[in-house]
């Protein structure tokens, strides 16, 4: 093959590199070595400006051939590669220094007829939309691990897509820019000083006229480096998973020791705490109506045991908070210990069996739910694991009655000794709010969620995550776990000396934990979001078919006045911030919910891997404007609905978590461990849509209110071969 040789010492013009062309039998790539400016043609096809190029480099070192070019910007500071293989033009960037480096700037032009972006689950933004232009600019940076779900994007024209993929996901930054009428989208690189020979890598593809070929792409590529994993393969390493398949997800408030049917006389219980330290624990609410003399009333009962409730707690943790380093047994066996003791203490105000007391969390809540028909659920305590050390009966019977039992656990943020003693989870010692933080470049230490303590390096932590996790589940007899935040791609660079760690080495200690539970303890693991980067290793994710949303918008968050407050953390035996239905606001209503730019570009690549879900701050039942979209699109991509149940609402949402389950059960069970093969818009206005899975099942939604195509309005059918289309239609 013949072969240019080009030595070049100065900055030249873009123009001397036109001629510059890589080329194949499916399509001619011309490409700037200044700039990275990339033209292509597919066969037959127009051509489309890929990048328009950033600052021109001084070019050194360039060779060529008919599908491979290599040189050297800024006399070796850099070395890139270009290489067609079939439809992916791969490049690769080295760095000889640490430095950021702009790499594209992808014009308006590129976007074509749309754009497809893999913010959660997926959309597709058709050109020229205005509320998403006005979104995405107001996006500011964007990173490509935690922003989105996977590091890829695409556009749209007509008769073939072009989609980035970013094999290195890590230390990216995207931005999005107005351009004339439409939006250019810039990407730049950063060569941490942490690792700077680690390449930046990174493709394009060119897809066929299918708006989940660059997802479908991104599987393979997954496949190929053998870092895709099968959920079958799951289910043969943790049989306990196999559970998984059917299950609806539903996060359980009102775990505390007491509830309101636990006390047998009111009077004794009040002259019986006026002389108990638990009376010094009391908040101000709780002591006031202690010190009432005439006969309560429910809702001061409520108040009181509410009180009370958090006074039990407050010395359980007395045992184990506020230590340099907590004693993990110590803090498994104390809240059964402080159990036997204020049954003895409290004798004859409480029911006599301590084993039966609770609220939501009781054998009469799981009962409940298996008289109502609900043979698969994947119950996760909303508040912590403490529920089931109080209550490791009724865990017991839910393992008994074939569900999966889970506690909200977290490592990501470990607390100060002082900060909130309710986040029991984040407390993690003082050693590792200490010695775990994560430290950034200018050696300050990252503050963790919310403003709270640290973010932790996973790897300090992990000793602490084994030692908890496996007295906890032995004593409370959980039979699976929800890692907070470990699976968000939320990952840094540290700067400690002599532990310094790299964003990719932080999204393998996160993947590590998820393993160790699942693989060690046999034990079900899930995750927060479960965005690619940090996508193996889990089961499950919350937080995928609806993310966060608003997250500090005003109106959502702040104003208690406005219609669209989501609600607060309190009562703590049903938050409002999880039970209050709310309206969705715009724009959010239209960039999240409007079914004809939705994608199911996450489940072309996980379905069949990872089982994803709501997040806890949306369940199926918090917006009360989308109900539609939100159920009908949940289907059409065979994931769980996520549901809030405490003692007070189990009546009103169980029938329709039985309506739902009758549909979704069956289909999952099939389904979950399939591939999604295909998806299709059936109608030009996009409101009837097409999935289809391995075996040839197919789901088919219609967001319209009536009739069209043939299929009923607000309906999924599910067409399997060999069965009657079985139709699901909301009211």
């Amino acid at each position: 093959m013949r072969r240019l040789v080009l030595v070049f010492c100065l900055l030249l013009s873009p123009q001397l590199f036109a001629g510059t062309v890589l080329e194949n039998a499916r399509w001619r790539v011309e490409l700037d070595p200044a700039t990275l400016a990339l033209r292509v043609t597919p066969a037959g096809e127009a051509s489309v400006q890929a990048s328009s190029g950033v600052a021109a480099h001084a070019v050194a070192d360039m060779q060529a051939d008919a599908e491979q070019a290599s040189w050297q910007w800024d006399t070796g500071a850099y070395h890139l590669t270009a290489r067609l293989e079939q439809s992916d033009l791969a490049l690769t960037i080295n760095a000889r220094d640490p430095s950021e480096l702009p790499l594209l700037h992808q014009p308006a032009e590129a976007m074509g007829q749309g754009l497809i972006w893999p913010l959660a689950e997926g959309h597709y933004v058709p050109a020229g939309n205005g509320v998403w232009k006005t979104f995405l600019l107001e996006q500011g940076e964007v990173n490509t691990t935690q922003d989105l779900s996977l590091p890829l994007w695409g556009v749209d024209h007509g008769s073939f897509t072009l989609n980035w993929l970013l094999t290195n996901p890590y230390n990216n930054r995207l931005e999005w820019s107005a351009d004339g009428e439409g939006l250019a989208l810039s990407l730049a690189h950063e060569f941490t000083r942490l690792e700077p020979s680690a390449p930046m890598t990174l493709r394009l593809h060119l897809g066929a006229a299918d708006p989940l070929a660059g997802a479908k792409r991104y599987r393979q590529w997954l496949v190929e480096q053998g870092r895709y994993e099968p959920l079958l393969d799951k289910l043969r390493q943790t049989p306990e998973a196999e559970k998984l398949l059917g299950a609806s997800h539903v996060y359980l408030w009102g775990n505390d020791l007491l509830g309101l049917d636990d006390v047998r006389d009111w009077p004794l219980l009040l002259k019986l705490l006026r002389g108990h330290e638990l009376m010094g624990l009391l908040d101000k609410e709780a002591a006031q109506v202690l010190a009432q003399t005439g006969t309560l009333d429910r809702y001061q009962k409520t108040v009181l045991l509410r009180g009370v409730n958090s006074a039990i707690n407050k010395k359980a943790r007395q045992t184990w908070q506020a230590t340099d380093e907590p004693d993990m047994l110590k803090l498994a066996e104390g809240y059964g210990a402080l159990r036997h003791k204020l049954a003895t203490a409290f004798a004859g105000a409480l029911r006599d069996n301590p084993e039966t007391w609770g609220s939501t969390l009781s054998a009469k809540t799981l009962k409940s739910l298996q008289d109502a028909g609900l043979p698969r659920l994947l119950l996760t305590l909303g508040e912590g694991w403490e529920g089931g050390l109080w209550h490791p009966e009724a865990i017991q019977a839910g393992v008994n009655a074939g569900y999966l039992m889970a506690p909200y656990d977290s490592y990501e943020t470990a607390l100060s000794t002082t900060e909130n003693p309710d986040w029991t989870t984040a407390h993690l010692g003082a050693k590792a709010y200490r010695d775990c933080a994560i430290v950034l470049k200018n050696g300050t230490l990252k503050t963790g969620f919310q403003q709270s303590g640290h973010y932790t390096d996973p790897r300090c932590v992990r000793p602490l995550l084994e030692a908890r996790t496996k007295a906890v589940q032995a004593r409370a007899g959980f039979n699976a776990w929800f890692l907070d935040a470990y699976a968000t791609s939320m990952v840094f660079d540290s700067y400690r000396d002599g532990a310094a760690m790299t964003q990719a080495q932080n999204a393998e200690g996160n993947i590590d934990a998820s393993r160790w539970l699942n693989s060690v303890l046999k034990l079900p693991a899930g995750s927060e979001d479960g965005n690619a980067i940090t996508a193996q290793g889990i089961l499950f994710a919350h937080g995928m078919q609806t993310p966060v949303i608003g997250w500090g918008d005003h109106q959502m968050t702040k104003d208690k006045q406005s219609p669209y407050y989501v609600g607060n953390w309190y009562p703590p035996e049903q938050p409002t911030v999880f039970f209050k239905p709310v309206p969705l606001k715009e724009p959010f209503r239209t960039v999240y919910f409007e079914p004809s730019m939705r994608l199911p570009l996450y489940q072309a690549v996980f379905h069949g891997s990872v089982i994803t879900t709501h997040h806890w701050l949306f369940d199926s039942l918090k917006l009360s404007n989308v109900q539609v979209e939100n159920e009908l699109t949940q289907l059409l991509y065979n994931v769980p609905p996520l549901y809030h149940l405490s003692a007070a609402t189990l009546k009103e949402r169980l029938p329709v978590i039985q309506r739902q389950d009758r549909f979704f059960r069956p289909l999952h069970q099939r389904l979950a461990t399939q591939a999604m093969t295909d998806f299709r818009w059936l109608t030009a206005d996009k409101q009837v849509q097409e999935t289809t899975f391995a075996d040839g099942t197919r789901l088919v939604a219609n967001f319209s209110a009536g009739e069209k195509h043939g299929y009923a309005g607000h309906s999924v059918t599910a067409l399997v071969a060999g069965e009657k289309p079985v139709v699901y239609q909301m009211d």
